[in-house]
């Protein structure tokens, strides 16, 4: 589906490429300065709904619940772990986080009204992983740690446009899906999956399963 939505996009961000060119190049200026005015906005406006295109294939299409990957934790010292983060397709990626609980954040598209009768799905994009403290202190006071783990290319940012105006919008909402914090533990493994609602992180593991017995 969203394949098909990015064709339909570059497609007319093509049809303005060549309006753009036609009016550039065709016969004499009469009205140079407006006729160069338009065709350059033709092309300007054809190169940002491309950067558009391009930040939308970069969410995935979401059917049904499915998991997103994995997180597990290598204690390094107090408070700090090593945490591998291997995704759905396999590429792991690992990062230092700080504190005694973690939590995972997507960015989530629901699409309304005809869009949702149609049957488009809503779509996500992993965003952050962070770690917090158990104590108010401790945040105040120790390194924090936030790390990113996909971002929008080029500058061009929908889901961010989206959520400063959505609710002046009928047929999207650009919203956060996120997991509940969940203790870090040397040697825990949980699994991360998507629904509609959001993230859910479960313990794969004992060391997961204590850590979140304890914690609770």
């Amino acid at each position: 589906m969203y394949i098909a939505i990015t064709f339909l996009i570059a497609l007319l961000a093509l049809l303005l490429v060549f309006w753009g060119g036609r009016i550039l190049l065709s016969g004499k200026w009469i009205l140079g300065f407006i006729r160069g005015a338009l065709g350059l906005l033709f092309l300007a406006t054809a190169l940002l709904i491309v950067l558009v295109a391009a930040d939308v294939y970069s969410y995935r299409n979401l059917a049904e619940e499915h998991s997103v990957g994995t997180v597990s934790f290598r204690k390094t010292g107090e408070q700090r772990y090593e945490v591998t983060f291997s995704d759905a397709d396999g590429l792991a990626q690992r990062f230092e986080l700080h504190g005694d609980q973690w939590q995972l954040d997507a960015r989530m598209l629901k699409w309304k009204g005809v869009l949702a009768r149609w049957g488009i799905q809503p779509a996500y994009r992993l965003d952050r992983l962070s770690g917090r403290y158990l104590t108010l202190q401790d945040e105040r006071i120790k390194e924090r740690s936030v790390h990113q783990l996909d971002s929008s290319a080029f500058g061009i940012d929908i889901w961010q446009s989206l959520r400063g105006i959505d609710k002046k919008l009928s047929f999207v909402d650009a919203v956060y899906g996120t997991a509940t914090f969940l203790p870090m533990e040397d040697g825990a493994v949980y699994d991360v999956r998507i629904t509609h609602n959001g993230l859910l992180a479960r313990p794969l593991n004992q060391q997961a399963t204590s850590a979140v017995e304890e914690w609770q």
